[in-house]
């Protein structure tokens, strides 16, 4: 027995981890040269050592999100952190924010925006369907919001919701962008500056095929005046981008302990992603996606999203009637190592979520989760 009377835990043998091939919506696989760069010892957070990766990540980042924005940085937390950031610096109490909800996330913007004072609107598609240019614009027109957020690659439907024409038309009622990059940095084009995004954000376990704990975002020059603008203090102390930048610029200020791992994890995975190319990955993504979406037809599978909206990185693939979508995944789990996912809110139960995303987007892990669905549905 333990101090007190309280029994001591029973942890037993030290930890052994199963070997997994990550095929859902995220954490993806992480690349072994991450893994390896994680295994290098700590310094401190204010050391010499860590405040030039610092500089680099940061360098790195605004070459990811292709853009030059000076306040590029990867939040302490994991996309939903970076989520929280973007929503709680941008609106203040009583904000008219706009949120266009065609699936899980963007609901999910929607309810932080609530929470942090702010006056709501929905604009509102069928999960798997793809938001217009005329109906974002109706509904600018109609609110008149201070803030538009939306989600350029929602994870719970596998639809990519095209996003170049939105930041004019928000621009010319005097308004900010957000957009939702989680799914897409590093596997699908993000062009920051060139389509004038005011806020964008991501994780770093999707695409740029890394552990989660790191949010990256972007602010550009109307948000940065938003923030300078502000009446009333950010809600958030650990969120407040007027406090990051002391740390992470110039000044190094102190302001949290940043996970020094996982910024090693990230500086690491992103010298992957400079060292293939944007061009040359975002190609890959789409190549391996196809293959897949091949794949699925010719064993007479049904993709949720139509192929113009479809997300290379996520795919959702509807399950066929008489098939327990929950059994396949096991199996595939216990017999093939192979992890997918279900369906989250109005799709569960109704689609599998197959994810192939940085370091798991590859010909081989196409064949081998087909080659496992061919067989365990016969």
């Amino acid at each position: 027995m333990g101090d007190k009377g309280n029994p001591s835990p029973r942890l037993g043998e030290k930890l052994a981890v199963p070997k997994r091939i990550l095929l859902g919506p995220g954490p993806s696989q992480v690349d072994p040269q991450v893994l390896e760069a994680m295994a290098c010892p700590l310094v401190g957070h204010l050391d010499p050592f860590f405040l030039q990766l610092m500089d680099e990540i940061q360098e790195s980042l605004r070459y990811v999100f292709q853009t030059r924005n000076p306040l590029t940085l990867p939040v302490s937390g994991t996309g939903t952190a970076a989520m929280e950031t973007a929503v709680v610096n941008m609106v203040e109490p009583g904000d008219r924010i706009l949120v266009c909800v065609n699936g899980y996330f963007g609901s999910r913007i929607a309810q932080m925006a609530v929470r942090h004072g702010g006056d709501v609107r929905t604009l509102e598609r069928r999960w798997g369907e793809v938001f217009t240019p005329e109906e974002i614009q109706e509904a600018v027109q109609a609110f008149s919001p201070k803030v538009v957020a939306i989600v350029q690659a929602e994870t719970s439907t596998g639809a990519l919701q095209p996003i170049e024409d939105i930041p004019p038309i928000v621009h010319a009622a005097g308004g900010i962008l957000i957009v939702d990059a989680v799914t897409s940095l590093g596997g699908v084009p993000v062009r920051v500056d060139e389509w004038d995004l005011d806020v964008c954000y991501s994780g770093t376990q999707k695409c740029l095929g890394c552990p989660p704990g790191l949010g990256p975002i972007t602010f550009g020059p109307r948000a940065e005046q938003v923030l300078r603008q502000r009446k009333v203090p950010v809600s958030s102390f650990y969120f407040d981008v007027s406090l990051l930048p002391k740390y992470w610029g110039e000044e190094r200020l102190y302001h949290h302990t940043a996970p020094i791992t996982a910024n090693y994890a990230l500086r690491e995975g992103l010298r992957i992603v400079v060292e293939e190319g944007l061009e040359n990955r975002w190609r890959r993504h789409r190549r391996n996606a196809e293959r897949l979406w091949d794949g699925l037809e010719a064993l007479g599978l049904q993709c949720h999203v139509e192929k113009p909206n479809r997300l290379p990185t996520l795919t959702t693939v509807v399950v066929p009637p008489g098939v327990d979508e929950l059994q396949v995944r096991r199996r595939l789990l216990e017999e093939y190592a192979i992890e997918i996912a279900g369906g989250l809110g109005e799709l569960k139960g109704k689609v599998w979520r197959i994810g192939l995303m940085g370091y798991s987007s590859s010909e081989e892990n196409v064949d081998l989760l087909l080659e496992a669905l061919k067989k365990l549905l016969k």
